[in-house]
Parts: C-alpha cells; structure tokens; sequence
C-alpha cells in the first residue's frame, strides 16, 4: 500500500479516497511526510489530490517534498517543529467504543465511503474511525482496529495509514464539538510518529481528537492514536476549513 520514497510519481487508486474522486488526504500526507527527514512534519493541501491520475514528487525548500499536478502544486510537506502542549487525557477502550457505538447509532450526515471514516468500509478496506463523542467529556473517539490486509509484511500499520488515523478524527471533533457542517477538507496535517501500531487479532487501537481553536469557516483540533492498552503511538494536529457555500 506504501509508496516508495524514491518514485517519481504516485497514482493514488479510488478506493483510497476521502470524496469520491478526491484522494484520502491523511494516506496522501503520509506518502508525501515519508520524503521529509524530519521526528514532525507538516503537510499543508492546495488543491484536491485526484484519484487515479498519476501526479509527480517535487523537491520542495528545507528538505521538503511537493506533490504536483503538472506546474500546479497540489500539497507540500516540510519539517516542522512540534510543541505537544497541554493534551487531554486518553479515553479508555471502554469510553471509546461507546462512543463509536453511539456515532454508529445516528451517524450525522455525510461522506459514507471515505476510507478513514466511512460508515459503508469493512476493516480490510477501511479504517472505520467512528468518533463519536465521549461522554461528560470534550472530546471524541472511537475504538477500532484494522484488517490483517491493511498491515505490512512485519505486522503493523502503514505509517501513510497512521497519518490517516490522525486525520478523520478532526473532522469529527468539528462536527461533534464545534457544529460545523458536512464538506470539510483538511487545509493542513502536522504529525509526529512515535512507534510502530500493532495489526493482529486482537490489537486495538484508539483514535481520539479534541478542539483547539475556531473562528470563520476555519478550525483547529489535536488529535492522537494509542494502542488500547494506553501506549501513545502518533500525535498530530490539523487544521480543517469549511468550504464556502
């Protein structure tokens, strides 16, 4: 499912889309973060990256990577610094998947078929990040845990799939905690991967995002994934805008 470091191009195929026809942004930024020698890196989207046509790796300034649609530049990926801030404290399994039920329960409307939160995906060809919200708490979750064939040849996540993980979850928080509408894209994706995720029968993980900040049609939210255990394996923030109309 990875791509190598050193292609030219990548043609990301549809099942990996967010919007039909629109690739997956978290499996893009996790392609694009695997060309940064960096421990965080940030990944800001320009354009929507098309499922199916093949677009091309760029060098980018300070050791950075671009993703181009010809001379368009579709997303950039650079180092970036990383400040973990004041962060909540991780739901339980237990909080999560209830959460996830409850979502599962009276899903809000929108996109069934994206890989990272679709409704509609199995856990081989899906993440199925079902965040709903804790309760009593100020926050979303979902407890989940992926198929055997979305892991690599040594048993664990992808680290493009990681990135993934930390991606639908903000968009979640937004409809949950901020009220915001369907259609929101993700503008911008910092991530820091801090070990190998699990994938075997039996390996759960947890997904979980909260609210940072809010203003206009934009919003910022801190996101992390864990092993149902407790052990912290990526954290990430995003920053997520509401297109106009």
């Amino acid at each position: 499912m990875g791509d190598r470091t050193d292609a030219k191009t990548i043609t990301v195929p549809e099942r990996l889309h967010g919007y039909p026809g629109v690739a997956f942004g978290g499996y893009v930024a996790g392609v694009l973060a695997a060309r940064v020698d960096a421990a965080a890196v940030r990944v800001d989207f320009r354009r929507p990256v098309p499922t199916g046509t093949a677009v091309s790796f760029a060098d980018a300034p300070d050791g950075g990577s671009a993703l181009m649609d010809g001379e368009l530049l579709l997303a950039a990926a650079a180092p970036a610094p990383w400040e973990a801030g004041e962060l909540p404290g991780m739901p339980s399994w237990e909080e999560a998947s209830a959460a996830a039920e409850a979502y599962r329960a009276a899903p809000p409307e929108g996109q069934v078929d994206c890989f990272g939160c679709g409704l509609d995906r199995t856990p081989g060809t899906g993440l199925r990040l079902h965040c709903g919200q804790v309760a009593g708490r100020d926050l979303v979750a979902t407890a989940w845990t992926p198929g055997a064939e979305l892991a690599t040849a040594e048993g664990v996540l992808p680290d493009e799939l990681v990135w993934g993980a930390l991606d639908c979850p903000g968009n979640a928080a937004g409809r949950l905690l901020d009220g915001r509408p369907a259609g929101a894209v993700t503008a911008a994706l910092t991530a820091r991967l801090l070990r190998p995720v699990p994938v075997f029968a039996g390996a759960g993980l947890v997904s979980y995002s909260w609210m940072r900040e809010s203003g206009g049609r934009k919003y910022g939210v801190g996101t992390e994934l864990a092993t149902a255990a407790g052990e912290l394996c990526a954290v990430g923030e995003a920053l997520w805008v509401v297109p106009r109309g």
